[in-house]
């Protein structure tokens, strides 16, 4: 029995706004109806999405899943209200791992939580996941917006992602039984930091007294602009080398670097030999340096140096290798080699 004495309350005033969700998933409808693939069934609404492989053209699929989330490049865009590009951050860092086992990204779901649902902020964060997922061919089925009051300052977010990829079973990577001494590791180029070492930039940042509105000392853009460029998604270029046949192994440059990333592709008695002289980093790599007074080996297992995707191929495929990247529009540098552990 309810008492008489005590205000009513309801869930709005705890502080959740089940309306503002509602308007959340209509805005969100179109967004996801534009990045429907082939193996799609039905939209969004249900308690589950549905996938057709067979639709999708495969005849002896291999599921790989992957999950990830932005970090604390997040907090970037907190403080500085650009949040249409950590969406594309999000499914870049899933789609872009699932890569590595030679799948093709099919389908992601987000997860979005904050303590408010602000007015255009989940909208903008949203726009950016869906246009990662066109850019890497796969398609948005479903998420969760989760309104927690108390959970996140005023502002904030988190996100995390999950993204299900297929391969047909004789293309599954890395073909470790295949791997040899002498074959070549060739890397196509990165957009920046992508979404890795951002504890390490924003204390950089700190340290050197700059504000993220303020112009960029190696770029053309203010500073926080210039470290929110997302991260790319290589899905388009990587899939039809994979399907070629001429792709042995495949390394995502994230956490680590090209130091402990490269490794995880390779069988136990054999090591990637990377020559650092091979290509010239972007300058945020170069301030990132100098300003924070790192290390070279601190700065090669923080970040990326500029390579966002390596190949191991064998030496006979390389020039095909290159030509079909420099035909996407690449420019594809040979890093070094496979050799002897």
């Amino acid at each position: 029995m309810s008492d008489p004495s005590k205000t009513s309350l309801s869930y709005r005033d705890a502080g959740v706004d089940i309306e503002a969700g509602e308007r959340l998933v209509d805005a969100i409808g179109p967004l996801a109806k534009a990045t429907r693939r082939a193996g799609v069934m039905g939209g969004l609404g249900g308690f589950g999405a549905l996938f057709d492989l067979k639709a999708a053209g495969y005849s002896d699929p291999i599921l790989v899943s992957g999950t990830d989330g932005v970090g604390t490049k997040l907090m970037l865009a907190f403080e500085t209200g650009i949040h249409n590009t950590v969406g594309i951050d999000l499914v870049a860092m899933c789609a872009n791992d699932v890569l590595a086992q030679g799948a093709e990204p099919l389908f992601f779901l987000d997860y979005f939580a904050t303590g408010k649902l602000e007015e255009g902020i989940a909208e903008a964060v949203i726009s950016g996941i869906a246009e990662g997922c066109r850019q890497s061919g796969c398609a948005l089925v479903g998420g969760e917006t989760a309104e927690m009051p108390g959970m996140y300052p005023p502002g904030h977010y988190d996100l995390a992602g999950f993204v299900v990829g297929a391969v047909d079973r004789d293309k599954v990577l890395p073909h470790m039984e295949t791997m040899a001494a002498g074959d070549l590791l060739i890397g196509i180029a990165s957009s920046g930091p992508h979404s890795n070492g951002y504890s390490l930039i924003r204390r950089i940042v700190e340290r050197e007294g700059l504000s993220y509105d303020a112009a960029s000392p190696f770029s053309n853009t203010t500073l926080g602009e210039a470290l929110l460029t997302p991260t790319r998604l290589y899905a388009g270029v990587a899939l039809p080398l994979i399907r070629k046949g001429v792709v042995k192994g495949l390394a995502h440059i994230t956490g680590g670097g090209l130091t402990e990333n490269t490794p995880r592709m390779c069988p136990d008695h054999l090591v990637p030999v990377i020559e650092r002289k091979a290509w010239t980093p972007p300058p945020v790599f170069e301030w990132l340096q100098s300003a924070g007074n790192v290390t070279e080996d601190e700065m090669h297992r923080t970040f990326n140096m500029g390579i966002g995707v390596v190949f191991a191929v064998a030496p006979e495929d390389a020039d095909t290798v290159c030509a079909v990247l420099q035909t996407a529009g690449e420019s594809p540098v040979i890093l070094g080699r496979l050799a002897e552990a």
